[in-house]
């Protein structure tokens, strides 16, 4: 899809979001081309001020409850209009690893990536839209257990509700991983880039859905 323009995606939430792992930055955006991964980004959920959960001694030190994180359990929204592919929301949220946690937790993710991106992924929606005449699949990763409120096969528009904002899959505090794909299946699909509205924003940058970058 080279030269023909990245994919335009409506923003899949509302509130702030802090950005990480901007494929705006550097590509491939996660550090390899596996399951498609190469134009994909990371979006943290923030409060008014653009903090996530404060971080105190006991952040440091152990893993926390993703329900102390202000976005756990945001809704998202379709950045398309489209189809539901396919759902997956059986995986439980896990506790959020940062300071000491996140060493640890970082040495069990060749293990996830070695059981397939479904691992990687967590609880996840992936839709079907068409761009320059081709179809296009979007995923939104990490979604809250139980919250996946579509069904294969089910039309959707931009801005319908899709689930909400987990923790579950290869997640270290509840985010949203949203990627563009030649495939459905991301063991076989090509990376496709997109940009948001106002661009592409970079890492640490905030994106808030009612003014834009921040």
């Amino acid at each position: 899809m080279n030269g023909e323009g990245p994919l335009a995606l409506a923003l899949p939430f509302r509130g702030r979001w802090r950005v990480q792992n901007s494929p705006a930055d550097r590509v491939p955006s996660h550090g390899i081309e596996l399951f498609a991964l190469a134009h994909s980004i990371d979006l943290v959920p923030v409060d008014a001020k653009g903090r996530t959960a404060p971080f105190r001694l006991g952040s440091l030190l152990r893993p926390e409850p993703p329900e102390v994180f202000p976005g756990f359990g945001r809704e998202l929204l379709s950045p398309v209009d489209g189809v539901v592919v396919s759902i997956h929301d059986g995986q439980d949220d896990h506790d959020a690893h940062r300071g000491l946690p996140s060493i640890g937790y970082a040495l069990t993710q060749g293990r996830r990536a070695a059981a397939g991106w479904s691992a990687l992924a967590g609880n996840h929606v992936v839709l079907r839209t068409r761009h320059r005449g081709r179809e296009v699949h979007v995923a939104l990763c990490h979604l809250r257990r139980g919250s996946v409120s579509v069904r294969p096969g089910q039309g959707i528009r931009v801005g319908e509700p899709l689930g909400a904002c987990g923790n579950s899959g290869n997640s270290t505090e509840p985010h949203l991983h949203l990627q563009a794909m030649s495939a459905a299946d991301p063991s076989v699909a090509r990376a496709v880039p997109f940009t948001l509205p106002g661009g592409l924003p970079r890492g640490g940058q905030v994106v808030d859905a009612g003014r834009g970058l921040l």
